[in-house]
C-alpha cells in the first residue's frame, strides 16, 4: 500500500535536501569564476595528463584536490606547477582569481607571452625559467601587494616600462638571463622594501643611481652595459657589479638641485624630475628664499673652487719620486683603494673557489623567507662564461690581498652536546651509512625533528684549520636548489667537524637499486625517469648556474638520496672541490665504475667528468645492474663496457632491462632514455653534452612519451618504504 506523505513531511523533506546542498556547497564547491579560469588554463597547457583530477570544463578543484592547487574555503589561493614540464600558454581568465596569492610555473616550457591580464592581489609571481618572450606586461604596475617577483631566465626583451610606483611591498626582483634593455626605470626609486634586486645577464645601460637609496642588502648587476659610477652605499652591500663599463676614480659633484646621498627622495613621475621629500614637495612650494638661479650660482662656485684644489693636489703628487709609484704599482697589479672596499678592483686570487658566488643567493639574503623559488634548468643558461672550478689554473698568478671577505654562514651552529644527545652520542644504530668523507647519523632532536648528520673524516683536513671549515660551510650554505641536498647546521668543536643536512626517510638510490628488502617495492620506470630528471637538474645548476661552476667529482646513486615522494637529491655537493686531500679519500672510487675514462688514466676532473657519472647512474637506473660487479661474468662486470654496445639495438635492450620492471615501460621512452646514456658516457670528454642539453633531453622525453597510467603513473605509493608490509601495492 502506497504511503501518502503529509505536507509537514514534505516540508520536513525539502528542507533537509537544501541544509544538505548547502552544507556541501560550503564544504567542497569551488567558486565558479576560479573553475572557469582554471579550466582556460588547462586547455591552455595543451590538457597535460600529469596534472591530475584536472579538466577543460567544470570540476571542483577545492574539493577534488587538484594537482598544485591549495584552496582557503571555496576560493583558490595558490597554484605550484614548478618543474613539471608543462607546455603551451598560461590562457588569458587568470586575472578573475582574486584570491590566488601565489603563482609558481617556474621551469617548464611555457610560452610565448606572459598573460597581460593576471591576478592583480598576487603577493609571489614566479614565472622563471620558462620560454617567454616580449615585453614585461604592464598589468604589473597594479599588483600592489607584490612581495616577489622571479621572470628571470626568460628571453624577455625591450626597455622595462616605468611602472613600480605602487609596488613599494616588493622585496625581491629576479629578471635576470633575459634581453632586457635600456636605462632602469625610475620608478625603481619606489621599491622602497626591496631587499634583493638580480639584474645580471641582460643588455641594461646607463646608470645604476636610481637604486642608491634602496634598502638593498644583495645586488647583481653583473654583465649588462652599465656605465658611470657604482654609488658609494651600494658598496657596502653584497654586490656583484662585474662585467660592465664602470667609470672609476672619485665620481663628480651630483647637478645641481640633486639632494644628498644620505637624504631621501623620490622621483616624481611627470618628467622625471625629481626633488627632496619634505612637508612642501608635494604642493611645490618654495619657502627657502633662495631661488634655483641662486643655487646653480652656488654650485659652480663649488665646482671652480674644487678644480683649484684638485689641480694643487695633482700638481703636488706629480712631484713625488718615480721609485714611489713603482712601489705602488706592485708589478702592474691592480691598486687596491682603501676608500673602495675592494668593490671595484679586479682581485686576482690564489684560491678562487674561495669566492664562489651563486646567481638568485646569498648567505645574507634568506631567500626562503620570500619563498623565493631555486633555479631549475631546462635550457641552458644564456652565457657560458662560468669556468669550472678546475678550469682555473691560478698557480702563477701573482697574489693580491683579498679583501672580500668569505660570506657569512647562514645556517645554525650546533654544539657537541646537542648532536651527541639527538644521535645517541653517535650510536651505531643511527649510522645511517658511511661515504668518501666520513659518517653519517641519524639525528632527532627535542622538538622532533630528524636531519642527518655528517661527521667528518679528520683526514679531509690535515691541518685542521678552523678557518678551512667555516669556509666551506660558508659557501655551501648558498647551495639552494630542490634536488640538492640543503645544509642545516654544522658543528665544528674540539677538533671535530660536523656537516648538519635535511634527513631523507627513503635513503639512498643505490640502496634502493640494490638492496632489497620485505618492505621495498621495485622503482617504477616512472619514477625511475623522475630520479634521472631531478638529478641531471641538480647538476645544471652546479655546472651552470653556479659562478663559478661548481664540480662535484663524486656522483653515484649512494650520493643521490630519495625523500618520501621519490623525489632525488643530490649530496655531498659543493665539498670535493674544497678538501685538499680528497684525491687520496676518493682512490677507492677508481675502478668502481663511475670514474670517466679521463679520470681514471690521469686523474683530470673536470665538469664533463660529472656527466660521464651521471650516465654510470642513468645505467643503473635503466639495468638494475651495479656499475662494477665482479661476482659478474669477466665481460659483464663494468657496466658501461657491457651495456654501450647494446644501447641503440632495440632487441639487445629491452633484454638489459631491470628485470624487476617486468616489462612496465614504454619501448619509445627506454630508446630515447638509452641515447641520453650513449651520450654522457662517451669515451672522449669533448663529445658528452653539458647538462642543461641533458634535462632538455629528459624533459622531451616526458613529454613525447605516451606514457599509459599503468608504466607512467603517479610516483605515490609506487616506489617507496614502508614499516607496514601490509601497505605496499602489487603489481
Amino acid at each position: 500500500m502506497e504511503k501518502k506523505w503529509s505536507w509537514r513531511e514534505l516540508l520536513l523533506l525539502i528542507s533537509i535536501c537544501i541544509l544538505g546542498w548547502r552544507v556541501s556547497f560550503i564544504n567542497g564547491a569551488t567558486d565558479p569564476g576560479d573553475v572557469a579560469a582554471l579550466n582556460a588554463m588547462y586547455s591552455s597547457l595543451n590538457s597535460p595528463p600529469i596534472l591530475t583530477l584536472w579538466s577543460s570544463s567544470g570540476g571542483d578543484p577545492c574539493g577534488q584536490i587538484w594537482k598544485g592547487i591549495t584552496c582557503a574555503g571555496s576560493r583558490v589561493t595558490e597554484i605550484s606547477l614548478t618543474g613539471l614540464g608543462l607546455s603551451g600558454s598560461l590562457g588569458y581568465q587568470l586575472s578573475s582569481l582574486a584570491s590566488l596569492i601565489n603563482l609558481d610555473v617556474s621551469s617548464n616550457n611555457l610560452g610565448p607571452d606572459i598573460p597581460y591580464q593576471l591576478p592583480q592581489n598576487l603577493q609571489k609571481l614566479n614565472l622563471g625559467w620558462n620560454n617567454f618572450s616580449g615585453s614585461i606586461p604592464y598589468s604589473l604596475s597594479q599588483m600592489s601587494l607584490l612581495i616577489s617577483l622571479n621572470i628571470s631566465h626568460n628571453q624577455l626583451g625591450n626597455e622595462v616600462n616605468d611602472m613600480f610606483w605602487k609596488l613599494s611591498s616588493l622585496a625581491m626582483l629576479d629578471v635576470s638571463f633575459n634581453s632586457l634593455s635600456g636605462a632602469l626605470p625610475q620608478s625603481f626609486s619606489n621599491l622602497t622594501s626591496m631587499n634583493a634586486m638580480f639584474l645580471q645577464n641582460n643588455q641594461f645601460s646607463g646608470t645604476i643611481d636610481v637604486l642608491a637609496n634602496l634598502p638593498l642588502q644583495n645586488l647583481n648587476v653583473e654583465n649588462n652595459h652599465f656605465t658611470g659610477w657604482v654609488p658609494e652605499r651600494l658598496k657596502n652591500i653584497n654586490i656583484q657589479e662585474g662585467g660592465n663599463s664602470w667609470s672609476f676614480g672619485l665620481a663628480p659633484p651630483p647637478p645641481p638641485g640633486t639632494p644628498p646621498a644620505n637624504q631621501d627622495y623620490r622621483y616624481h613621475k611627470p618628467g622625471n624630475i625629481y626633488s627632496p621629500l619634505s612637508s612642501h614637495a608635494a604642493g611645490g612650494d618654495s619657502r627657502s628664499g633662495i631661488s634655483g638661479g641662486a643655487i646653480a650660482g652656488i654650485a659652480i662656485s663649488v665646482l671652480v673652487v674644487g678644480a683649484v684644489i684638485a689641480y694643487m693636489l695633482v700638481k703636488r703628487r706629480s712631484k713625488r719620486s718615480s721609485s714611489d709609484i713603482d712601489k705602488q704599482k706592485l708589478g702592474n697589479l691592480p691598486i687596491v683603494s682603501p676608500a673602495s672596499n675592494g668593490v671595484q678592483e679586479q682581485i686576482l686570487l690564489k684560491d678562487p673557489l674561495a669566492e664562489m658566488k651563486l646567481v638568485h643567493t646569498s648567505s645574507s639574503f634568506d631567500a626562503k623567507s620570500l619563498d623565493s623559488p631555486a633555479s631549475i634548468n631546462l635550457k641552458p643558461p644564456p652565457t657560458d662564461s662560468h669556468k669550472s672550478f678546475d678550469d682555473n689554473d691560478t698557480s702563477k698568478i701573482p697574489v693580491v690581498k683579498k679583501t672580500i671577505a668569505t660570506p657569512p654562514i647562514s645556517v645554525r651552529s650546533y654544539s657537541i652536546a646537542d648532536l651527541q644527545m639527538a644521535t645517541g652520542s653517535f650510536d651505531v644504530e643511527n649510522l645511517l651509512g658511511e661515504g668518501s668523507l666520513g659518517r653519517v647519523y641519524r639525528a632527532q632532536f627535542d622538538d622532533g625533528k630528524v636531519l642527518a648528520v655528517k661527521k667528518i673524516d679528520s683526514a679531509a683536513f690535515p691541518r685542521g684549520l678552523l678557518e678551512d671549515f667555516t669556509e666551506i660551510v660558508a659557501n655551501v650554505s648558498q647551495l639552494h636548489h630542490p634536488n640538492v641536498t640543503e645544509l642545516m647546521g654544522y658543528c665544528s668543536e674540539h677538533g671535530l667537524h660536523l656537516l648538519i643536512y635535511e634527513f631523507h626517510k627513503n635513503g639512498s638510490l643505490h640502496d634502493f637499486l640494490h638492496i632489497s628488502d620485505e618492505y621495498s617495492k621495485p622503482l617504477t620506470w616512472n619514477s625511475r625517469v623522475k630520479i634521472a630528471l631531478g638529478t641531471a637538474r641538480a647538476l645544471e645548476y652546479l655546472h651552470e648556474v653556479c659562478a663559478p661552476s661548481v664540480v662535484h667529482r663524486n656522483i653515484k646513486s649512494a650520493n643521490i638520496l630519495l625523500d618520501a615522494e621519490i623525489n632525488p637529491h643530490l649530496s655531498d655537493c659543493g665539498l670535493a672541490s674544497f678538501i685538499t686531500n680528497l684525491d687520496q679519500a676518493l682512490d677507492h672510487q677508481v675502478g668502481s665504475g663511475y670514474n670517466a675514462p679521463e679520470v681514471t688514466m690521469s686523474g683530470q676532473y673536470t665538469l664533463k667528468s660529472d656527466v660521464y657519472s651521471f650516465g654510470v647512474v642513468m645505467l643503473e637506473l635503466l639495468s638494475g645492474r651495479k656499475p662494477f660487479d665482479s661476482s659478474r661474468p669477466r665481460d659483464e662486470q663494468s657496466l658501461v663496457r657491457w651495456a654501450t654496445p647494446q644501447l641503440h639495438d632495440i632487441d639487445a635492450l629491452t633484454k638489459m632491462v631491470d628485470p624487476a620492471l617486468k616489462g612496465l615501460y614504454p619501448v619509445k621512452s627506454l630508446s630515447r632514455f638509452a641515447d641520453v646514456v650513449a651520450l654522457c658516457v662517451q669515451p672522449e670528454p669533448e663529445f658528452r653534452p653539458p647538462m642543461s642539453e641533458v634535462v632538455e633531453s629528459l624533459v622531451r622525453l616526458v613529454q613525447r612519451s605516451n606514457m599509459s597510467r599503468r608504466t607512467f603513473g603517479s610516483d605515490h605509493g609506487s616506489s617507496f618504504r614502508t614499516d607496514d608490509p601490509d601497505a605496499r601495492e602489487t603489481s
